[in-house]
């Protein structure tokens, strides 16, 4: 398993496969973007939160935008 990711925007394709071709024998994964909106549609918190920890460490929104892809470290288990 990779210990760097790179996550590129949905609407970069072409960098996608571009990165997924240069860094395809380094080890090192290229996922598209995933997300998709905050699936949270109301103000209310939820009856019970039942994550105990957030998923996301860092905010990649504003480096998929700029540039679209951004580089982040696989947390380690």
């Amino acid at each position: 398993m990779a210990d760097l990711v790179f996550i590129v925007s949905r609407t970069a394709p072409k960098q996608y496969f571009y990165l997924k071709h240069v860094y395809a024998d380094e080890g090192r994964d290229v996922v598209l973007d995933r997300r998709g909106s905050e699936r949270r549609r109301t103000q209310r918190p939820p009856p019970a939160e039942r994550r105990h920890v957030e998923r996301r460490h860092r905010d990649i929104t504003r480096e998929l935008q700029a540039s679209g892809w951004a580089l982040v470290r696989r947390p380690v288990k």
